[in-house]
C-alpha cells in the first residue's frame, strides 16, 4: 500500500562532501509496503518544486512505535540540495514504499554490484542475505566512496574499484565481476545498480558466465506511480515499461541495452 506520510528525520550523517545518510521514522510504512530490497521512496523537496525526488532505500526495518528507513543521496541539484539542508527533528513528505525490488531469498548468495549512488540499495540486499553475499562497488575516486564500513560488516567479501585508482582496483567494476565469476560462479544471481553503461557491461559479463542478472535502472521520474511516461525503459521485445511501477529492477535479459 503506497501511502504519503510526514516522516521525522531521526539522524543525519554526511558520508562525504556530497552524500547524505538520513534515517527516518516512517510510521508503519515498512510493515505495510515492503516487498523486497531495492524499492524506493518519493520525497517532496521544498514547497517550490513540483516534482518529488525518487531515492532508493538503503535499509529499512520494522520497529515500534514507528518503522525506520534509511536513504542515501547526493546533493546534485535544487531538490536534493534542499533535502541535504534538512536537520534532525524536521519532517519530510514521503510517498512509499514504491516499485519492485530485487528477487532475493534470505538463504541465497548473491554478487552485489554497485556504482556510485547505486551502492546504497545493495546494502538492503546484503542485510537480507545475512552476510552470505559479496559486494563489488565502484566510485570515481577514494573521496567518493560510501558505506564501505557497513558493507564489510554485512557481506562475506567486499571488492572496490575506482576510476582513478585512488582506492582498490584501478578501473571499472565489470572487470572485478569477471575476475570474481571466473573464480567462483556459485552465486544465485548478480544484482546490480548504477549508471546504465555500467549495468550493460555487468549484464554482459554475467551472461558470459551463465549467472542470472537483475538490474536496477536509474531513470528520471515524474509521478513515481506509473501515471506519466518520464521513466520508461525500452525492452528487447519492443515494449516499454515504467521504471517506477514495473521496476526499477528488471531481469537484465529483458532490457534493450542499445535503445
Amino acid at each position: 500500500m503506497k501511502v504519503e506520510r510526514k516522516c521525522k528525520i531521526v539522524s543525519k550523517t554526511w558520508l562525504n562532501h556530497d552524500a547524505v545518510y538520513l534515517v527516518l521514522e516512517v510510521g508503519d510504512m515498512v510493515r505495510t509496503s515492503f516487498r523486497a530490497p531495492g524499492q524506493f521512496v518519493h520525497v517532496k523537496c521544498g514547497d517550490g518544486l513540483l516534482l518529488r525526488r525518487p531515492i532508493s532505500v538503503c535499509s529499512c526495518q520494522e520497529d515500534e512505535p514507528e518503522d525506520l528507513l534509511a536513504i542515501v543521496f547526493e546533493s546534485r541539484g535544487e531538490g536534493t540540495e534542499w533535502l541535504a539542508q534538512r536537520q534532525e527533528g524536521e519532517t519530510l513528505d514521503v510517498l512509499g514504499l514504491l516499485g519492485n525490488g530485487f528477487t532475493v531469498k534470505p538463504e541465497g548468495r548473491y554478487l552485489l554490484v554497485g556504482g556510485g549512488i547505486g551502492v546504497p540499495p545493495l546494502r538492503g540486499c546484503a542485510q537480507y542475505t545475512a552476510g552470505k553475499s559479496t559486494a563489488i562497488v565502484g566510485f570515481r575516486s577514494k573521496d567518493k566512496a560510501i558505506l564501505l564500513d557497513l558493507l564489510e560488516e554485512e557481506c562475506d567479501k567486499v571488492l572496490v574499484a575506482t576510476d582513478d585508482g585512488s582506492m582498490g582496483y584501478h578501473g571499472f567494476v565489470d572487470a572485478l565481476v569477471r575476475q570474481e565469476l571466473s573464480e567462483d560462479k556459485n552465486y544465485d544471481a548478480v544484482l546490480a545498480c548504477g549508471p546504465k553503461p555500467m549495468l550493460k557491461n555487468v549484464a554482459k559479463v554475467a551472461a558470459e558466465f551463465g549467472v542470472p542478472c537483475q538490474v536496477s535502472m536509474e531513470e528520471r521520474m515524474g509521478c513515481g506511480v506509473g501515471a506519466c511516461l518520464v521513466c520508461v525503459c525500452d525492452m528487447k521485445d519492443g515494449t516499454r515499461k515504467h521504471a517506477c511501477k514495473d521496476g526499477p529492477v528488471f531481469d537484465a535479459k529483458e532490457v534493450d541495452w542499445d535503445a
